[in-house]
C-alpha cells in the first residue's frame, strides 16, 4: 500500500446497477472533486431541512465550477462567514447535487456526499460521488479524478486507512470483508457483532487483566533483593489464569461453528459408481453442475457447490465412485474421494437401491473400507432410486444393511442401526425434503444471536491457540512455583498473541496480505 498522504479513488459499487458510487479519501479529496464538479443547488444536511454551509465562503448556487468544500446557498439565505465556519465543524456531512463536467461538457448529474475528517469511514477527508450506473460514466469520472491528481485505490485500501487512523482495530477491519461476503443470517450476525467490537472487547478485557499482573510480577523482579516482597498474589493470579484459560478455550472452540457457518459445512457424497451421486448433487444445487451418465466412472474429480438450507450453508462435494479400476485417472479421483471423506463433517453414503437387493457382498466390502473413515462424523445412508422399489423391498434393504458386519469393529463406531437411513430418488427429486431436514439436524449448529462472539477467522484461531498454550504454561509455572521472570515471560507471550488479533503488533507484511483479499473500493 502507498502512503496515506495520497488521495485514492475507486468505484465502490458492483456493475449492472442503476446507480454507481465512486469514493475518494485523502487530504486532497475535496479539492480534486471541486475541479470537476459544478453544483446546481443548495448544499443540504442529511435531514434535508435547511441549507447546510460547510465551507468558509457563502455564495449563490450557479453554473460556475464551484469547490465542494465551499457552501452553496440558495438566493436569500442569510449566512455569515462566522456561521459557515461554525457549521463546518458539525458532525453532519454535506450533500450537494450538481454535474460532473469535463471542461464545458457535462458528463452526468450526480450527488456528492462530503465527509470531513475525522468523521468519515477512513478518518480522512472523504467524498462519495453517486452517478448513474453506466460503466462508461463511472470510468469517465474515474479518469477525470485521476487526471486531477488522485490515484486508483488498491484492494482494501479504504479499510486499511480506517485501521491505520484508529477508526477500528484489525479484527473489526477483517469483519468488514466478512460482512460483505456474508451469505446467510448467521454469517451476517457474526460479522456484524465483530464489526461492532464484540470480539475486540473480549480480547481487551483479557489483555488488561494480564497487563496488570505482569506489571506486578515485573515490579517484584525490580525488588528481587527483597525476597519477602510479593506484589502479585499467586493465588489470585492462578484463579485469573484459569478464567482466561476457559475464555480462550471457549473462543477457540467457537471456530468450529464459525468456520462451518462461514465456509459451509462440508458434505461428502460418496458411494459406488453409477449410484446417482452426480444426479443428487444437481438436484440439491438446482442446476446441472455435474455430468450425469449411465457410464461407470464418469466423475473422476471432485465437484463442489454450496447451498443455503434453513439459514445454514452446506458445501456439497460430489466425489468419484468407489470401485476397483485399472484406470490411472479414475484411481486418482477415487483417492481424492477418501481425502474428502476425511475433511467432511457430514457423509452421505448413496446406495443404488435396486442393485443392492441383487448383490450384498459389494456393500459389505465397501462398508469395511468406509466405516473407519466415517468415525466421529455424521453419516447418513441414502437408498437411491427408491421409486423403483416396493415397500417390502425397502424394508428388506433397511434390515439387510443394518445386519452388515465390519471386521474389527471399533468402540467409537456408530452402530448402523442408529445411522439415519432415508429412501430417495435423486432423478425424480423424491425425499429431498426429508434429506434437507436430516442435514440440518446432523449439522447440530447452535443458534447464533447478534451478541454472540464466534471466531470465524483462521488467523484469529491460530493466535488464540498460541495464547491458550502460553496461559497454560503460566498455570503450570504457578503450580511448579517457578520464578516470576519465567511466569512473566509466558504472560507477555499470551498478551502478544491477543494483541496480534487486534493489530497492535502486526507487521506490514501481514497487513498487506490481509487487505489484499478485500474488494476494490472497500
Amino acid at each position: 500500500m502507498n502512503s496515506s498522504s495520497d488521495t485514492i479513488c475507486a468505484i465502490a459499487t458492483a456493475q449492472g446497477g442503476a446507480l454507481g458510487v465512486i469514493r475518494l479519501s485523502g487530504p486532497h479529496s475535496i479539492a480534486i472533486t471541486s475541479t470537476i464538479f459544478r453544483p446546481a443547488g443548495p448544499t443540504t444536511s442529511p435531514a434535508g431541512k435547511a441549507a447546510l454551509p460547510v465551507g468558509e465562503t457563502a455564495s449563490t448556487a450557479g453554473e460556475a465550477v464551484h469547490p465542494v468544500g465551499e457552501s452553496t446557498l440558495s438566493a436569500g439565505t442569510d449566512c455569515t462567514r462566522h456561521q459557515a465556519k461554525r457549521l463546518e465543524n458539525q458532525p453532519a456531512y454535506s450533500l450537494t447535487y450538481g454535474h460532473i463536467v469535463d471542461g464545458e461538457e457535462v458528463i452526468d448529474e450526480v450527488l456528492v456526499s462530503l465527509f470531513r475528517s475525522p468523521r468519515s469511514y477512513t478518518g480522512e477527508e472523504s467524498v462519495e460521488i453517486s452517478c448513474h450506473g453506466s460503466a462508461y460514466i463511472l470510468q469517465r469520472v474515474l479518469q477525470l479524478l485521476i487526471s486531477e491528481g488522485a490515484r486508483m485505490a488498491q484492494p482494501g485500501e479504504f479499510t486499511q486507512r480506517a485501521f491505520l487512523n484508529g477508526k477500528m482495530d484489525l479484527s473489526q477491519a477483517e469483519a468488514v470483508a466478512d460482512l460483505i461476503a456474508s451469505t446467510n443470517a448467521a454469517t451476517h450476525r457474526m460479522a456484524l457483532s465483530q464489526l461492532r467490537g464484540g470480539f475486540s472487547r473480549e480480547l481487551q478485557s483479557l489483555r488488561t487483566q494480564l497487563l496488570h499482573f505482569t506489571s506486578l510480577i515485573e515490579l517484584e523482579l525490580d525488588f528481587s533483593d527483597h525476597e519477602e516482597l510479593e506484589f502479585a498474589d499467586r493465588s489470585e493470579l492462578r484463579q485469573l489464569a484459569q478464567e482466561i484459560d476457559q475464555k480462550l478455550s471457549r473462543l477457540a472452540h467457537s471456530f468450529h461453528v464459525g468456520n462451518a457457518l462461514k465456509r459451509g459445512i462440508p458434505v461428502a457424497i460418496i458411494g459406488e459408481t453409477n449410484a446417482g451421486k452426480s444426479t443428487l448433487l444437481n438436484a440439491l444445487v438446482g442446476e446441472e453442475r455435474a455430468i450425469v451418465s449411465d457410464i461407470h466412472g464418469t466423475t473422476r474429480d471432485v465437484i463442489e457447490d454450496c447451498v443455503n438450507l434453513g439459514g445454514v450453508t452446506f458445501r456439497f462435494i460430489d466425489t468419484a465412485g468407489i470401485r476397483q479400476t485399472a484406470d490411472t485417472i479414475e484411481s486418482l479421483g477415487i483417492e481424492r474421494t477418501f481425502q474428502k471423506i476425511a475433511q467432511a463433517g457430514i457423509v452421505l453414503w448413496l446406495i443404488d437401491g435396486p442393485a443392492a437387493l441383487k448383490a450384498q457382498e459389494p456393500l459389505n466390502e465397501l462398508k469395511a473400507r468406509l466405516t473407519p473413515l466415517c468415525e466421529e462424523k455424521q453419516l447418513i445412508i441414502l437408498y437411491n432410486k427408491s421409486d423403483l422399489l416396493t415397500e417390502a423391498e425397502r424394508q428388506q434393504l433397511s434390515h439387510q444393511f443394518s445386519q452388515l458386519t465390519t471386521p474389527q469393529l471399533t468402540s467409537h463406531e456408530q452402530p448402523l442401526s442408529l445411522t439415519p437411513q432415508l429412501f430417495i430418488s435423486a432423478k425424480q427429486q423424491q425425499g429431498l425434503d426429508l434429506l434437507q431436514a436430516q442435514l440440518l439436524k446432523s449439522a447440530a449448529l447452535p443458534e447464533v444471536t447478534a451478541g454472540d462472539v464466534v471466531v470465524t477467522n483462521l488467523r484469529h484461531y491460530e493466535a488464540l491457540t498460541r495464547a491458550l498454550e502460553a496461559i497454560r504454561r503460566v498455570e503450570e509455572g504457578l503450580e511448579a512455583q517457578l520464578s516470576g521472570d519465567f511466569i512473566a515471560q509466558d504472560i507477555r507471550e499470551c498478551i502478544f498473541h491477543l494483541s496480534d488479533i487486534a493489530g497492535h503488533v502486526t507487521t506490514d507484511d501481514i497487513l498487506q496480505n490481509i487487505f489484499s483479499h478485500f474488494c476494490v473500493g472497500k
